[in-house]
């Protein structure tokens, strides 16, 4: 249970900005202050467009996968190559997720 407030000033622009990156948190302000000032990372919801960027990478990365399957035997280095973006796509997507 929370009883006891703290304030501090800010600019206008800088409550803007703090009140913008809680709700794209989906948390408070009170709760997004809290969270930056003990230094626990806010992670940001993905926006709909977001979301559809990082669904067409996976298609793109089992897609790629495939083709390099069907590509093995008849020219090993074009697999390779294929192998290789679609580990590409596939770091892009971790690094997504943080």
């Amino acid at each position: 249970m929370k009883k006891t407030y703290i304030k501090f000033r800010c600019s206008i622009y800088e409550k803007k900005l703090l009140k913008k990156r809680a709700v794209r948190a989906g948390i408070s302000l009170s709760e997004y202050c809290r969270n930056s000032a003990f230094e626990n990372s806010v992670i940001e919801r993905l926006t709909s467009e977001q979301l559809a960027h990082y669904q067409m990478l996976v298609k793109y990365k089992n897609n790629f996968t495939s083709i390099s399957n069907m590509f093995k035997k008849h020219n090993p280095k074009l697999a390779n190559e294929v192998i290789q973006l679609a580990e590409e796509i596939r770091n892009h997507l971790y690094n997504f997720k943080k």
